[in-house]
């Protein structure tokens, strides 16, 4: 049957595009119907894909080519007649031989009776009266509105809609009493259906007989008779129908209610003036305990119609009834009718939403999957955009009913634009809801929002006056860890979780501890030993023995993960060949003592420096400095020192070799060297002041956005460069580069005798006691030019107190005296145009410095 209905349609559309018509809409599979002069299709309009019905009135057959005034009458009423419970009329196409007419989709009665008779009794005949009220409804607005005649009510003139709720159609024979050559007077006998349903009035005297009467008259019979049929469609014709029309007899009843039976044979009164009318038998059943007022079904009808209306007390009494019988109600009345009605009456707010959505959510379960989007999940998205506090909460609260079936691009575009209004909400109940909503939906935000968005609000929650607030927030950021981006888990954790383990509220300090567990994964071994540890140490003695417990169990964690990691690293680090030879005595045990570690550590550092000064060392290093340093590397710093901090990156890169480790001093300076020299002096002469750069940064702890220099500050302690004694004299320090033989066979007797190890804190006069001293340095320390001219070469300059313990090599000043080295003018004392003169050879001379090293670089290549 399928096969053959869409081989017809195909035909019809086929038949169609010959034709020339552009039709609105495209023909879908046949509905059976039994009617003679039209066909029934499902279609679907080609506007926005909506699913719609056709009526089609095909007049090329001889025999349907009566029914061309009928199928006008229908086109033309069915376009001016609006109304809830009438065929809901959309688009027409009329030809000389066709006539489409497009409407709402529907299904026509007779096809859906035989699906209800397999219903418990009470459930068909709560829907059977429902439909009944629905049509009595719709023929009452046709009698005395429009004043005029149905003349074709019968189960093929009723249809359904998708929600189940009949509808009156079958306009064909529909006429004005003002009418008096209306299609009902003189064609009525043209539609075979016309004289099973005709009232005694018509069978006597003819159809043209109704302009007499009352427009209801004739239409109230039809419903009694469509009243037998429905509750009894397997009973024969009713003996009223002929002449000469008995009264219904009791045995006839069958399933009609005993209710609705009075009613039922004042309808089918063979007399016109004493019949009841379609608006009396709708008051009878609307009256109080009547059979339509204690309808179930007509009851729920009327109390959505009438929701936006009512009170706080009626809502919730009729929401209380609606969720005790939500269970009986037909599939397609609580998906269609019912559902649409609670998400529109949603809109409006109220604390009502709390008590809606529950239902909502049951009601859906009938929903099919491809329609749960369309019908649900679309309108509670746009209740997001609601300011309503009770709607909010409500959709928070059952958010995780449906946080499934959202997609992605939904939740970032649509959903969290509204909802982070909820963080900075002034009710304490909506800050906390929203905190607990982001864990269902933070699998669906994109990562801008979750790496970036999401974490700044994050960070504001943990100051939330509400301390359930700032707990919730840092058990959500510990649950969120493990999705976060490899940089922003680095970036966040840490300082996320050290300020809640700072927090006044002894849950959040335990939450805190407890999130950094359950985020172990997500820190590397360097950041446990160096930053985790470090920050959660402290709240081993908190006050509250709760925290404290949980600290430990933290720490043994972190603990044992650093123990697993060390036993895998080889027993001594690699080292490279140097020229640096250590060695000591019972360093290859652990100390038990404070003070034996105390003394172990100062032999390490005297038997390493006393390596570095060794005979050899000291020589090449001093016979490297020759003319090629600008300035000694005891020279004093100029007054305001360096700034490097703008150059740190310049610093970190110059490449150490591993022979240099050992020098205080080169040949020639490394080119990058060179170019923090020139750097450092440009900086100086334009008057840049190392204190007003803040080396901590002034940004929030958790500021994902400062992607430059965000958290490098806080890993990397800036460059200190810390001034060098000066020498008592110039003529010193050329003395002791001129003399080698004297320095050299001093040191072959004894290398001791000339290291003595100072107090750097004990008074400076002490420390100028010798002719000339030399501060030994680390071996990343770089050289720095010339002091000033201007410095007095008769006393010493007194350098300001180190701030750790150095180890200070002294020489004995020799006696010959070499001529003093040419000194570099200082630019503190020039004027502008001086400095930029200065600037200029400077530059020139640096340029020079840089071509030699590489033409010395090329010739050791080539050699």
């Amino acid at each position: 049957m399928d096969y053959l209905r869409n081989l017809g349609s195909a035909a019809v559309s086929t038949f169609v595009q010959k034709s020339g018509l552009n039709l609105p809409f495209t023909l879908g599979p046949k509905v059976d119907t039994p009617s003679p002069i039209y066909n029934l299709y499902d279609a679907t309009k080609k506007d926005d894909s909506s699913p719609v019905s056709v009526f089609e009135y095909d007049f090329t057959e001889p025999a349907r080519r009566n029914f061309k005034p009928l199928a006008q009458n229908a086109l033309r009423k069915l376009r001016t007649t609006r109304h809830p419970d009438i065929l809901k009329f959309i688009d027409a196409v009329e030809s000389e031989s066709t006539i489409y007419i497009m409407t709402e989709r529907v299904r026509p009665l007779h096809s859906t009776l035989s699906t209800y008779s397999s219903r418990p009794a009470q459930e068909r005949e709560d829907w059977l009266l429902w439909g009944i009220h629905r049509i009595s409804i719709a023929l009452t607005f046709v009698n005395d509105p429009c004043a005029s005649t149905h003349g074709n009510l019968s189960t093929h003139s009723i249809f359904l809609s998708p929600s189940g709720e009949w509808k009156l159609g079958g306009f064909e024979l529909i006429t004005s009493t003002k009418d008096s050559s209306g299609v009902l007077y003189s064609m009525a006998n043209v539609l075979p259906t016309s004289t099973s349903i005709a009232s005694p009035e018509v069978k006597k005297s003819g159809w043209h007989t109704l302009k007499d009467y009352d427009p209801s008259v004739a239409d109230a019979y039809a419903l009694g008779l469509l009243l037998h049929v429905i509750f009894n469609p397997s009973h024969p014709p009713l003996p009223t129908a002929e002449p000469p029309h008995p009264p219904p007899q009791p045995s006839a009843r069958g399933a009609i209610p005993t209710t609705i039976f009075p009613a039922f044979k004042k309808l089918l009164n063979p007399n016109p003036k004493g019949r009841l009318v379609v608006k009396g038998f709708l008051d009878l059943g609307m009256a109080e305990n009547g059979f339509f007022s204690s309808n179930r079904l007509i009851r729920i009808c009327i109390g959505l119609d009438d929701f936006t209306l009512a009170g706080e007390a009626e809502k919730t009494s009729f929401l209380r009834m609606l969720k005790e019988t939500a269970s009986t109600f037909p599939p397609e009345f609580a998906s269609y009718r019912v559902l649409p009605s609670l998400l529109a009456a949603l809109e409006f707010g109220g604390a009502s939403a709390a008590s809606i959505l529950p239902l909502v959510f049951q009601l859906g379960k009938n929903v099919s999957p491809e329609e749960y989007s369309s019908r649900i999940l679309a309108p509670l998205i746009k209740l997001y955009a609601n300011p309503d506090r009770g709607t909010r909460m409500a959709l928070l609260d059952h958010l995780p009913e449906y946080a499934e079936k959202l997609d992605k691009k939904t939740v970032s575009d649509k959903i969290f634009p509204h909802l982070q209004t909820g963080f900075s909400d002034t009710v304490a109940v909506i800050r906390e809801a929203t905190v607990k909503s982001i864990i269902l939906l933070s699998p669906k935000l994109t990562d801008r929002l979750l790496n970036n968005d999401l974490l700044r609000l994050l960070a504001k929650m943990q100051m939330d006056p509400e301390p359930s607030i700032r707990t919730n927030t840092c058990i959500l950021i510990g649950r969120l860890g493990p999705s976060l981006g490899y940089n922003t888990k680095r970036k966040v954790l840490v300082p996320a979780f050290s300020r809640a383990l700072k927090d006044t509220f002894v849950h959040c300090r335990v939450a805190g501890l407890m999130a950094l567990m359950a985020t172990t994964d997500c820190f590397e071994i360097e950041e446990i030993a160096t930053k985790v540890i470090p920050n959660m140490a402290f709240t081993t003695l908190d006050k509250e023995k709760l925290v404290r417990d949980q600290a430990f169990k933290a720490l043994d964690l972190f603990i044992k993960k650093l123990e697993a990691h060390a036993a895998t690293m080889s027993e001594a680090a690699v080292v490279e060949p140097s020229d640096i030879h250590i060695t000591s005595t019972g360093q290859g045990t652990l100390v038990n003592s404070a003070a034996g570690a105390a003394g172990a550590l100062a032999g390490w550092a005297i038997t390493s420096l006393g390596k570095k000064l060794a005979t050899t060392d000291l020589q090449s290093t001093l016979t490297a400095a020759g003319p090629s340093i600008d300035r000694p590397t005891s020279a004093p710093v100029p007054p305001g020192g360096f700034s490097l901090e703008s150059h740190i990156g310049e610093l970190r890169k110059a490449p150490v070799s591993s022979s240099s480790l050992s020098q205080l001093g080169a040949n020639k300076l490394p080119a990058n060297t060179a170019l923090v020299e020139f750097l450092s002096e440009e900086a100086r002469a334009n008057g840049i002041n190392n204190n007003e750069v803040n080396p901590w940064g002034n940004d929030d702890l958790i500021d994902v956005n400062a992607d430059e220099g965000d958290w490098s500050a806080f890993e990397t302690a800036p460059v200190v460069v810390e001034p060098k004694p000066a020498l008592h004299s110039v003529a010193g320090t050329v003395s002791i580069l001129n003399d080698q033989k004297l320095l050299r066979q001093s040191a072959e007797n004894d290398a001791w005798e000339s290291v003595q190890v100072l107090d750097p804190w004990q008074n400076t006069a002490k420390a100028h006691a010798t002719p000339a001293h030399k501060r030994v340095k680390s071996p990343t320390s770089f050289k720095q030019r010339e002091t000033s001219p201007s410095l007095n070469h008769e006393s010493p300059l007194h350098s300001p107190a180190p701030r750790d313990k150095s180890i200070l090599v002294t020489a004995t000043e020799p006696k010959a005296v070499s001529p003093a080295l040419p000194l570099t003018p200082s630019m503190a004392t020039m004027s502008k145009e001086g400095k930029a003169a200065e600037m200029a050879r400077r530059k020139e001379e640096r340029k020079q410095r840089i071509a030699a090293l590489k033409e010395q670089k090329k010739s050791a290549l080539g050699t």
